[in-house]
């Protein structure tokens, strides 16, 4: 007979470690090795490498570093998510800063989370299972703030949002909208489902069509395009 606990067993977390640094590399792939239930399956040293070893292994996760030569990890997460087949990795940022531009362009590429360098081993495994198992670690209140910061900023060169956000909104439903102007304020889905007297299961599928149409990969992206289409105005966010 087979072992009930063999047969819950679930399979390893794929995962693909990016950084130039390769004392940094090295340390967190050793970390990821030594964890149960978790694989490394390739380690890249720039953007360009992670693209090509994304394609080749398909990992569930991608810890990503934003600041390389060359291709940068924003512009490689874009890459990744842009080229992969279905379900794309869940990119996990690896940053010195938590509240700069690098997080927010982070954000518009479709990040699933991002996490300071010395936030700590336990931490940096809890953050991996988190986003494999489908988890934003974009909290709403840094979301909210984040993106309120820069969406006040006049328009430069690199102000276009990577999806056609704005023009999209036309295909959405009523209801597709109000759930996603209430996500972009940063409500979770049971808060949405209260405000709207819907049922949570409701409320996912409303945003999961949406952000199917809008062309997005997170929830994080989601509220991006909340803003930058003009849906939410800094501001009208819940306290």
């Amino acid at each position: 007979m087979t072992d009930s606990a063999e047969e819950t067993t679930s399979p390893d977390i794929r995962v693909l470690v990016v950084d130039d640094q390769i004392l940094i590399r090295a340390g967190v792939a050793a970390l990821l090795r030594a964890a149960p239930g978790m694989t490394v399956v390739a380690e890249a040293a720039d953007g360009e490498e992670a693209v090509a070893l994304a394609a080749a292994h398909r990992p569930d996760v991608v810890l990503m570093d934003i600041r390389m030569p060359g291709l940068s990890g924003i512009a490689a997460t874009e890459r990744i998510l842009r080229e992969a087949a279905d379900p794309p990795p869940r990119v996990l940022v690896l940053t010195t800063f938590d509240l700069d531009e690098y997080v927010y362009a982070a954000l518009r590429a479709g990040a699933a989370g991002f996490l300071l360098k010395d936030a700590g081993p336990q931490r940096l495994l809890a953050a991996v299972t988190a986003v494999a198992g489908g988890d934003t670690l974009f909290a709403p209140s840094v979301t909210r703030r984040l993106i309120e910061a820069f969406t006040r900023q006049p328009p430069g060169p690199a102000a276009a949002p990577t999806t056609d956000g704005s023009g999209a909104l036309e295909g959405l439903t009523g209801r597709e909208t109000e759930v996603l102007r209430l996500t972009g304020r940063g409500l979770s889905n049971g808060e949405i489902a209260g405000e709207l007297v819907i049922s949570e299961a409701t409320v996912k599928t409303h945003l999961n069509r949406a952000m199917a149409k809008l062309g997005l990969c997170s929830r994080a992206q989601a509220v991006v395009v909340a803003y930058e289409s003009g849906l939410v105005t800094p501001g009208s966010a819940a306290g």
